[in-house]
């Protein structure tokens, strides 16, 4: 299996396991996190970006990976992701290198895909 594909079965597996807890707090903060992405004001793939650099800014490898599919999926194109990609690292520094690499190499995989 390759990586995308890897991280979207594990994704997928473990949402309907939350999901099936019927736990009305995590449904409720799934439903927040959804409806956060909607179109409104700030049109979607714009708000995917946003999201894409606060979470490299946050370092979590689970939601650069999420963002960046999203991104792929609205057609954000190479140039576009590589400023996003800068933007987080000037915001979040250095630290956020490694994240860069691993977004890099994701992007990289869902281009492969195409």
């Amino acid at each position: 299996m390759d990586l995308v594909e890897s991280f979207n079965d594990y994704r997928s597996r473990m949402n309907d396991k939350i999901m099936g807890a019927d736990n009305i707090i995590l449904k409720r903060i799934f439903n927040l996190d959804t409806n956060c992405y909607a179109p409104g004001s700030v049109d979607v793939v714009t708000k995917e970006m946003i999201g894409l650099a606060c979470s490299m800014v946050l370092r979590c490898d689970d939601c650069v990976k999420y963002h960046l599919g999203k991104c792929k999926e609205l057609g954000v194109s190479n140039d576009q992701m590589f400023e996003v990609f800068a933007i987080a690292n000037l915001i979040g520094g250095t630290i956020v290198i490694p994240h860069l690499r691993r977004a890099v190499e994701f992007w990289e995989a869902l281009n492969a895909k195409q």
